[in-house]
């Protein structure tokens, strides 16, 4: 009867090798979502850092009255490439938050042999895979999109 409650609806199950597996990718996977959102916070800080920059190179050398064009481009182009790194941090952070719940997750099924936490695990898995193919897809457009729009660039700077 137990093996029964233990077969899935193709009649796989874990053994101890799985579980090995399984143990080991958990492991790296939390140990990727960490360095990952490292270098996340390592973006961030420089993104503000180097926006900073930028903006005090406008500076008129104390010359309040004269700001030049010039100067209020460099402005918001340090604002634009804070929120630039920002939204790329927002966009980068969600990958590695699904795999370290997925990390997590696994780790505590294989603890405590709970069907749940694992499906649970298998759900973010999934959730992170979807994300990375979402992200592909509008990768993959942007780049079609740039290269018919410099093709038509092209054709038209020949007329």
């Amino acid at each position: 009867m137990e093996q029964d409650q233990n077969a899935s609806l193709f009649g796989l199950g874990i053994d101890n090798i799985s579980k090995g597996h399984l143990s080991e990718a958990a492991k790296w996977a939390k140990f990727l979502a960490i360095c990952g959102f490292i270098f996340i916070g390592l973006m961030v800080v420089y993104g503000i850092l180097m926006s900073i920059m930028i903006v005090s190179m406008t500076s008129t050398m104390g010359q309040v009255d004269t700001i030049s064009s010039e100067d209020t481009f460099k402005g918001f182009m340090g604002i634009g490439m804070i929120i630039f790194y920002i939204v790329f941090a927002v966009i980068a952070f969600f990958p590695y938050y699904f795999l370290l719940r997925f990390a997590n997750k696994m780790k505590g099924a294989l603890i405590s042999n709970d069907q749940e936490l694992l499906n649970g695990s298998f759900q973010n898995l999934k959730i992170l895979y979807r994300y990375a193919g979402i992200l592909t897809i509008i990768s993959l457009v942007l780049i079609i999109f740039g290269i018919l729009s410099m093709a038509a660039t092209v054709m038209m700077a020949g007329n």
